[in-house]
């Protein structure tokens, strides 16, 4: 167990591709069932810097080790982050929300259904990574893009959401997903929505993200156009989202179908779009 960051990205650094930090473990525990063999396991629950979470007036800091249900009930109240503070109090099960952290999250490069990824990337979220040389800041999709192949020793160390969303405007942000009874708790398809409305309740920024549909989640820019500089209208959002949504190269599961995925992303749309549109 490590008792500071610098210590556990020293130690994982020692172990090299052997080793791999460990928070939760809700992930890891079923690491030897897809075939991931890790040999050392370095502890970060301990470290008080990656269980700190603080709001401020231009960012919210999450620590890599804050729980999902910690951080749904941290951002409760704050309508422009309620992606996030769904994403993280709806994803798995009550227990499971207890002890599955924000960063397991996020490093989880196997697990296209992770909520809180599509829901931080439409708030526009960046990360923190702790490395031997020193620590860096990169927006999440980059992160996403590298994590399967980082260097020995670099930690996670937080996420950061940028506030307001923009400057003068009113934020409102709702995370959609669809569960299947037969897969449990995983998500077939979720649609995460952040927008920013002008004085005349136009849409003066929207960042829509989707996940759990391809591989890895992403931003849909193509669709986010099409909601700028209108007023929120969940139907003009479906019907923009049919016809876009061949952009999108689904991936098959035992849970869902590929063709199933793509089906439903127009309802998810149209039920994003009206509970931002509820709450403005």
């Amino acid at each position: 167990m490590a008792a500071s960051l610098a210590d556990a990205v020293a130690a994982l650094a020692e172990r090299g591709a052997e080793g791999a930090p460990l928070a939760g473990a809700t992930w890891i525990m079923r690491a030897p069932l897809r075939g991931e063999a890790h040999l050392a396991y370095v502890g970060l629950s301990g470290i008080p810097a990656l269980r700190a979470l603080s709001i401020g007036e231009t960012e919210i800091g999450i620590g890599a080790c804050v729980s999902h249900a910690h951080l749904a009930r941290a951002l409760a109240a704050l309508p422009e982050a309620r992606a996030l503070a769904e994403a993280a109090g709806r994803s798995a099960n009550p227990a499971i929300r207890e002890v599955a952290t924000v960063g397991g999250n996020l490093c989880s490069a196997a697990f296209a259904a992770a909520d809180l990824v599509p829901a931080l990337l439409c708030l526009d979220a960046a990360v923190e990574l702790a490395a031997p040389g020193g620590t860096a800041r990169l927006p999440l999709a980059d992160f996403l893009a590298q994590r399967d192949r980082l260097p020995p020793g670099t930690v996670l160390a937080r996420a950061i959401v940028p506030r307001p969303i923009a400057p003068g405007a009113t934020g409102r942000s709702a995370h959609i997903r669809l569960p299947l009874r037969a897969a449990g708790d995983y998500p077939a398809a979720i649609v995460s929505l952040a927008v920013a409305l002008d004085g005349d309740g136009r849409v003066a920024t929207a960042r829509l993200a989707v996940g759990s549909v391809e591989p890895v989640a992403r931003r849909w820019t193509a669709l986010e156009e099409r909601l700028a500089g209108r007023p929120l209208d969940p139907d003009r959002a479906a019907g923009a989202a049919a016809d876009l949504a061949g952009a999108f190269r689904p991936r098959e599961g035992i849970e869902a179908s590929g063709a199933y995925r793509l089906r439903v992303l127009p309802a998810l749309v149209r039920r994003a779009v009206a509970a931002v549109q509820a709450s403005s």
